[in-house]
């Protein structure tokens, strides 16, 4: 009786925490990369100095 207990546990909590902090992760790491480049590709240009 604790097997399907413990699979719906795992289903309702464990893999949308996961998903989520996972997405959380994934999204700092392309926002790094985009940041990255932006500034190489647009060194030089009054606008950089505006974003602080």
């Amino acid at each position: 009786m604790i097997g399907p207990i413990l699979v719906v546990i795992a289903l309702l909590v464990v893999i949308p925490v996961g998903v989520i902090m996972s997405g959380g992760v994934l999204a700092g790491v392309i926002a790094h990369f985009l940041r990255v480049d932006v500034d190489t590709t647009h060194e030089g240009s009054e606008l950089i100095n505006l974003n602080g």
